[in-house]
Order: structure tokens, then C-alpha cells, then sequence
């Protein structure tokens, strides 16, 4: 076969990836949080943009009409005159419209006040040295109390090592306390390295090595550094008064019956009494499983909504949160000078450049939120039992649903409800809470497995703890409820929700 070279010619369509297009992927899968520290820094990098004062009706825009786009067209960019920061001839004119209205108002007549100011003679009185214009001691008043002023808060690992200097132990054995103390968790457990490794890194023989490892457990909390919960519970049992001998002897030799809460056996493998066994058990039941956790340095996350759903009548209404977010729209001092040719050369490409990403900005912020707007207005609509009557008449629901109502990507939307939050009369949920999978009942209508898993988390929480109900039993109960579900699956579900099978769960005292 002759091989030759020859030119051809293929028209095809493809997407690129602008600049724009990107700015609003990545806008669309920030949270909150992000969002605010996104628009902040580039308030703070982009002379061109500027935090306004108005208000955009996002939900009066949702069909696309009044979308307030920026046209571009090679100069400076023509915005709507929401995006540019006016107020509408006609518009219905709140308190908050007439608020800006002042707002604005006042802002020019400083700026006007301040044309006429003579900044030379300011800054030269001002580089002579303190003067009356900013005194070298204003008193103690102004000065911030001393309750202001917070101390670092000690942390897990800092408490440690502040009992190990107290320890007198050689460098060598301090640096195997070291060497430990470095690889316990929040939890209060070392599960990174066994003590092998760390006799191998410190290069110190192993007894030397348990011989440090004992001594941090008794270190406080008590219990720190165990292996294990056996180990971690024992430490505990063994450093506490006479009352836990048994409960120490209990959990060394034991263990896989108090596990099991077989207390009978227990009293006959010890030759003791059962109620003596049944005080023992409360003595383990006393101790802390995780005795690191006091000292954790996680801290409590407080969940602000991005859109709200509200009950007017009938009806649920919906609007989205902007408290926090600046309210955005492009310097109109740099589109003017753009327009009458004021700046040349580098700095017009520079400012043109600008203009052009705060544009960008603007609107791929409004592309975020009508999007949210319009995936939470096809949820509340196909889960309205749920927001009537709560988590028990929530509906089956999968992305592909809400997809094809708004006319968007599964993958749009999965952007959207990941780490988005919505406050409802039922409560504040995660958008993604609402798409799972669902199970036909007795009458083939389907029922979402949060709906099962609330049911299944109810009859656990009413069972009496000393007969708790095994998989089984809860299977026969849900199939009088008309849920069949198999064994497996509730079992399957009972351990997504963190809750201990029957044996687990049983309570002897």
C-alpha cells in the first residue's frame, strides 16, 4: 500500500472554554462563604468595580426577561441600569430604593465637599509631625481593655508536651514522648505508628518505647495515646478508685462479653454476683472513649441559608439571601474616561481589560443566583408534600428531574445544591438532601429512603432499651406501614444513620 500525504477539510462545532464561561463555572460551585471572599478580593484587586447600593429582583427575572446583561462593544461596557446603579424612571420606589436614592445623594455631595478641600496644606501639616490633627495620646480611654485581648487556646498536643517537660525524663526517653505524643490524634488515640516504628525512628529499644508510652497514659486526660478503646478504657479503669477494680478486671479479661453485654456469663466467668457485674458495667459506662475530644480544635460551623422558602397562604414564596454579599456595578468615573478617550496607551488597555472582568463578574453573580432560584423553584414544586407535612412525604427525586423541567445539564445542577442551603418551614436542609433514591409501596407509589431512614430512626428512639427491635422486627413493622423493604436494606440504612444493631443497643440496668 502507497502511502501518501493529503489536505483536508473538516468544519465541526466544539465549546470553548472563554474566560467568562469559566468565571461562571466556577462561581456556580462556590459556597457562601467563597462567593463573599471571591467578591471581596476582587473588589480589592479591580479599580473598576465598585459596591452599589441597589437592589435586583431576581425572581421577577427568572424567565429571562430584564436579564440586566452587559454589552460589550470594544470601548466601554453599556450596562442596564440595574447593573449600572440606577434607579428606574417609574420603578416601584421602596424604602430600601428611596434609602439608596439618599445614599447616593449624600455620597455626592462628600464628594463634592471634598473637591473644594485643600488636601496640600492637609498632608503638609501632617508630614511635619503629630499635631493637633492626630494626637500622640488621646488617654488611656481610647486604649482597648485588656478583656479584649484573647490568649491562643492550648491545644491537645501543646498539653502534652507541657506535662512531658515536667516528666524528668532523659532527652533520649523525652524525645520518644516527643515521637508519641506527635502521632495521637483529636480523639486521644495513637493509630498512625505502632510502637515498633517508633522505637525504630528514635532508634531506642522497644521496652524503652512502652516504658514512655505507659507514663503519657497516665498523663491528663487519663487514657491518652491508647491503641485501642480496650486499651484506652482500661487505662482509666486502672488509674480510678477500688469501685473499678471489677470494671478493670472486667474489660482485661472480658472484653468480647461486655461488648456483648452478656452480663451473666461475666458473673459466672468471674465467679461474682450479677448486680456486681451491673455496677461494673456502670463504672465502664462512666468512662470517656475518646478522651482527646475536650481538647479538639474543631470548631462549630454555623449554616447560613442561600435562599429562602416562605408559606404566604397557599402559596410558598421564595427569595434568595443577598445579606453579606456587595451589591456590585462598574466604576462609572473609568467608563467615562474610557468614553471620552481620558486614559492612552497602556493604562486604556489596562482599564478596558478591568472593565471587561468586572462585567464578567457581574453577570456571572446573576447567572449563579437565577440558576439557584430555579432549581429551588422545581423542588419546591415537586416536593410540596414535603414542605406541607415534612420529611415523611418527601418524594423520590433524582437530578435528571430537575434538569429536564429547568432545561439544564445534570451536572449544572449538581453544581448548584452541592453545599447550597435552603430554609423552609420544615428546617434548613442542603439542596442535595432532596434528590435520593426511592422504594414502591404496597400501592406502587414510591417512597424516598430519607423518608424510610426517619421512620426507622423513630422506631428505634421509641423501643424499649432493654428489648430493642432487631432488623427483622423493623422490617415486619414497615411492611405494616406498607414499606417492604428487605432485612439487608434496613440494616444497610441503620448503619448510614450510626445507630448500633440490636445486641448493641440492649440496656440490662
Amino acid at each position: 500500500m502507497a502511502l501518501k500525504l493529503e489536505l483536508n477539510m473538516k468544519l465541526q462545532q466544539q465549546l470553548v472554554m472563554t474566560p467568562q464561561l469559566q468565571m461562571a463555572i466556577k462561581l456556580l460551585q462556590m459556597t457562601r462563604m467563597e462567593l463573599a471572599e471571591a467578591v471581596t478580593q476582587e473588589l480589592e484587586e479591580n479599580p473598576t468595580l465598585e459596591e452599589g447600593f441597589e437592589e435586583i429582583d431576581l425572581a421577577a427575572k427568572k424567565d429571562g426577561a430584564g436579564n440586566g446583561e452587559t454589552t460589550w462593544d470594544g470601548e466601554e461596557p453599556k450596562l442596564s441600569p440595574l447593573e449600572a446603579g440606577t434607579i428606574l424612571p417609574g420603578a416601584a420606589q421602596d424604602a430600601d430604593t428611596l434609602m439608596a436614592r439618599d445614599l447616593a445623594k449624600n455620597l455626592s455631595e462628600a464628594q463634592s465637599a471634598d473637591a473644594n478641600f485643600d488636601w496640600d496644606t492637609y498632608f503638609d501639616r501632617y508630614m511635619d509631625g503629630p499635631s493637633d490633627i492626630m494626637p500622640r495620646d488621646s488617654g488611656d480611654e481610647d486604649r482597648p481593655g485588656f478583656e479584649q485581648f484573647y490568649a491562643a487556646e492550648s491545644t491537645l498536643s501543646d498539653y502534652l508536651i507541657w506535662q512531658l517537660k515536667f516528666s524528668s525524663l532523659p532527652d533520649d526517653h523525652y524525645a520518644v514522648g516527643e515521637e508519641i505524643v506527635g502521632n495521637i490524634n483529636d480523639d486521644g488515640y495513637l493509630q498512625s505508628l505502632t510502637l515498633e516504628e517508633i522505637a525504630e525512628r528514635c532508634n531506642q529499644p522497644l521496652a524503652v518505647v512502652e516504658a514512655v508510652h505507659q507514663r503519657i497514659q497516665r498523663f491528663d486526660p487519663v487514657g491518652i495515646g491508647a491503641r485501642d478503646l480496650r486499651e484506652c478504657l482500661l487505662a482509666q479503669a486502672r488509674f480510678s478508685d477500688k469501685r473499678h477494680a471489677l470494671a478493670a478486671q472486667m474489660l482485661q479479661d472480658c472484653w468480647e462479653l461486655v461488648t456483648k453485654r452478656n452480663l451473666l456469663k461475666i458473673a459466672r466467668t468471674l465467679k461474682v454476683s450479677q448486680d456486681e457485674v451491673e455496677e461494673a458495667m456502670r463504672a465502664v459506662a462512666s468512662l470517656d472513649p475518646r478522651p482527646g475530644s475536650k481538647y479538639s480544635e474543631e470548631k462549630t460551623e454555623f449554616i447560613t441559608p442561600d435562599i429562602y422558602v416562605y408559606k404566604v397562604g397557599d402559596d410558598y414564596h421564595i427569595q434568595l439571601n443577598e445579606d453579606g454579599l456587595p451589591r456590585l456595578r462598574l466604576s462609572g468615573y473609568y467608563q467615562r474616561g474610557l468614553a471620552n478617550k481620558a486614559f492612552a496607551g497602556k493604562t486604556r488597555e489596562f482599564i478596558r481589560a478591568k472593565l471587561r472582568s468586572a462585567s464578567w463578574l457581574i453577570r456571572s453573580i446573576q447567572q449563579r443566583q437565577r440558576t439557584i432560584y430555579r432549581v429551588t423553584e422545581s423542588i419546591v414544586k415537586r416536593q410540596r408534600d414535603f414542605f406541607d407535612g415534612g420529611i415523611e412525604h418527601l418524594h423520590p427525586m433524582v437530578l435528571r428531574d430537575v434538569a429536564e423541567d429547568i432545561e439544564m445539564h445534570e451536572c449544572t445542577v449538581s453544581r448548584v445544591t452541592t453545599n447550597k442551603y435552603v430554609h423552609t418551614p420544615q428546617g434548613i436542609f442542603e439542596l442535595k438532601f432532596f434528590f435520593n433514591s426511592g422504594i414502591l409501596n404496597a400501592e406502587g407509589e414510591g417512597v424516598a429512603s430519607e423518608t424510610i431512614k426517619t421512620k426507622i430512626r423513630s422506631l428505634i428512639d421509641k423501643e424499649d432499651p432493654k428489648k430493642p427491635l432487631s432488623d427483622q422486627k423493623l422490617v415486619q413493622i414497615l411492611k405494616q406501614d406498607g414499606v417492604e423493604v428487605a432485612r439487608r436494606t434496613v440494616a444497610k440504612y441503620r448503619e448510614m444513620l450510626g445507630i448500633l444493631s440490636s445486641s448493641g443497643r440492649r440496656k440490662t440496668f
